[in-house]
């Protein structure tokens, strides 16, 4: 897999339907956090506020999520009808991303960061 400098040229190197909901993602990522810093890390979009607040990332099927550990345990009732490990999420192709879900899980993530 190449390097990626910025966001767009991540986002360009997939298929349109993987495209089509990584901007979505990306978007509205960044409606919600407008003054975080949109970067490139461990070759992922990410999302930095002092510290990277969360990643992206597109594959064949599915958008991979990744807001950290505690995020996740803390939303772990409301994750319950999507694959999630310790630190990610999946979010399938072929349904609605969950804004109001990811909207909290940022928020909260932001806000840990914050109280450090």
């Amino acid at each position: 897999m190449p390097r990626f400098s910025t966001i767009e040229q991540y986002i360009a190197s997939f298929d349109k339907p993987v495209q089509k909901k990584l901007i979505e993602l990306n978007q509205f990522i960044e409606s919600v956090i407008p003054y975080a810093e949109p970067v490139i890390s461990y070759n992922m979009p990410a999302y930095k506020f002092n510290k990277v607040v969360v990643y992206f990332a597109g594959y064949k099927n599915h958008i991979g999520f990744y807001p950290t550990s505690k995020p996740i345990a803390y939303f772990k009732n409301e994750l319950q009808s999507y694959t999630h490990s310790k630190g990610a999420v999946q979010f399938k192709l072929n349904e609605p991303l969950p804004l109001d879900l990811i909207e909290c899980m940022v928020l909260y993530r932001l806000e840990m960061i914050l109280n450090e």
